[in-house]
């Protein structure tokens, strides 16, 4: 009885290739439902890639312009995104900011605000609704304000660091 018997034929190069391929494949979950491999999207090689300047993509979305161009529009409306730059063609709609926006907003009005409320800190309540409802109106105007920008802010420098352009496979 010889080896090939014991482990199965003897394989070819290639054929263990295929096979390690095919069950690395398998493992990784990577086989669609005929059973042949799944196409793979690689991420391109960084190094071919010319480096995009994340200082100058973080001004433009804050001035809520194309982070490529600078010239295009970022919104077609209060919170949302077109869907590419009118003017140099750069797709920006898939990029998804989430809720980046809204935190930082909340994390930058809060800061602005809170001290507003020690200085108009009075122990009688009728005196406290005008300074109260100067802060709250502060408050929202800045939110209001603010929060395209902060989109636009996170949208550039997603764009910047390449994060929403891996395709899952």
């Amino acid at each position: 009885m010889g080896r090939g018997d014991v482990a199965g034929p003897r394989r070819s190069r290639p054929e263990i290739r295929t096979h390690l391929r095919q069950a690395a494949a398998a493992a990784l979950g990577c086989i669609d439902a005929t059973g042949r491999e799944a196409k793979i999207h690689r991420m391109s090689d960084p190094r071919s890639e010319e480096k995009r300047d994340t200082w100058l993509a973080v001004k433009r979305g804050l001035r809520l312009a194309c982070p490529a161009c600078g010239r295009g529009r970022l919104m077609k409306g209060y919170l949302t995104q077109a869907e590419g730059c009118a003017h140099c063609g750069e797709r920006t709609g898939d990029i998804r900011a989430d809720d980046g926006p809204a935190w930082a907003t909340i994390l930058l009005v809060g800061h602005l605000v809170s001290p507003a409320f020690f200085v108009f800190a009075t122990r009688d309540a009728s005196q406290s609704w005008p300074a109260f409802l100067a802060v709250a109106g502060t408050v929202l105007g800045l939110s209001l304000l603010l929060l395209p920008r902060m989109k636009g802010l996170f949208v550039g420098l997603i764009w910047a660091s390449r994060a929403g352009e891996a395709e899952p496979g």
